[in-house]
């Protein structure tokens, strides 16, 4: 799967094909996003009942790794992760039909409104929206920002606050009263702000009725941070290896740039850093995939994808000189999009004193099971 997903993704996204998605107003890759449909990638974790192969969170990290190294422009985390995810696992029989097959045949596309930079997906702040009940239905209030894939989305996944705790609703993000401004962002990826006037929910499209709302919320948080890692991966594993071919091939005083100490250490580092990344992501999906505790895990990822991810993007920037800076050369987006994931799982340094409390508290494992 792995492998089949690496050879769509690359031949799909060349630099020529970039720039022309690039260039258009939803820089959605149409045309990708059908062939990993009939290729079977974007059911990968969906249920047997609705056309998926079964699988989780862990094969999707993989196909994630395989659109970091290509940053191809297509929704598959929004999708596959905030949407297709929670619906699979707490969506009723109606909802998985009406959705996720639309998802598996690549007709449908859904996201999630969770992620805000600075806090990291599911954040304290991440959902200021309000739910009033309304005859056979409900009513959405407030404004939440960050949203992927909005432009694009069949629905949205919405955590809101209610008189007696929060629900998850599927928004329709083109019913009355539902506004979306585009943001411009570092990564270049679409997002979006929702403005919400009273826009109708109706019963059909409640994912978790409240007070449940809460745990589905930290549900989909966890597992969206840890996907966020495996996304990183990708992209710094890439960069790591475009900076090896630059500098074996760009000769400066006779000799190949590879050939100098520093710059051998800097690239030592750099690989060090992507092999941390690799093993924190894959042991915080694989956790959860199996229903085994995994806050540790989960956060340990989020510090290497976020402190390494950029570190490597930064490594790799500075080893190709003034080349590295020129929108010609494709080095530039995957800085970006190392830079755009950073600033959504938020600071490092946070995550890693918390991680830190936590630990001489008790309250997790130093010594993995």
């Amino acid at each position: 799967m792995r492998d089949l997903a690496a050879r769509i993704l690359s031949d799909h996204t060349t630099p020529e094909r970039l720039q022309e998605v690039e260039a258009g107003q939803d820089r959605f890759d149409r045309r990708l996003w059908d062939e990993l449909a009939r290729s079977n990638l974007l059911a990968l974790a969906l249920p047997p009942d609705v056309g998926g192969s079964g699988y989780g969170l862990f094969e999707t990290g993989l196909l994630l790794e395989q659109q970091g190294r290509t940053v191809a422009p297509v929704p598959l985390l929004p999708t596959l992760v905030l949407g297709a995810l929670p619906v699979a696992n707490f969506g009723t029989d109606e909802q998985r039909r009406r959705l996720l097959t639309g998802v598996a045949e690549g007709r449908t596309v859904l996201c999630g409104a969770l992620a805000v930079p600075g806090t990291g997906p599911g954040g304290p702040a991440s959902v200021p929206v309000q739910a009033v009940a309304a005859g056979d239905g409900w009513r959405l209030h407030g404004s939440v920002s960050f949203v992927p894939a909005a432009h694009l989305a069949e629905r949205i996944v919405v955590p809101a606050q209610t008189g007696v705790g929060r629900g998850v609703f599927l928004l329709d993000p083109r019913a009355a009263g539902c506004s979306r401004t585009r943001l411009t962002i570092t990564g270049g990826e679409p997002q979006f702000r929702l403005d919400l006037d009273g826009v109708p929910v109706a019963d059909r499209d409640v994912l978790t009725a409240p007070p449940d709302g809460d745990a589905v919320v930290a549900w989909m948080a966890v597992r969206a941070t840890a996907a966020l890692c495996a996304l990183q991966v990708g992209v710094a594993d890439q960069a790591v290896r475009m900076t090896a071919a630059y500098t074996n091939g760009r000769e400066q005083f006779g000799h190949p740039l590879s050939r100098f100490q520093a710059v051998q250490q800097r690239l030592a580092d750099a690989y060090i850093d992507v092999e941390c990344m690799r093993v924190t992501a894959w042991q915080a999906t694989w956790r959860l995939d199996r229903g085994l505790p995994a806050e540790a895990e989960v956060a340990m990822a989020k510090f290497w994808a976020a402190e390494a991810g950029q570190r490597v993007a930064a490594t790799a920037q500075h080893l190709h000189g003034g080349v590295g800076v020129d929108l010609a050369y494709p080095l530039h987006r995957y800085f970006l999009w190392a830079k755009q994931i950073e600033l959504t799982l938020g600071p490092a340094t946070a995550h890693l004193a918390r991680l830190g409390a936590d630990l001489a508290a008790g309250r997790l494992s130093a010594t993995p099971d």
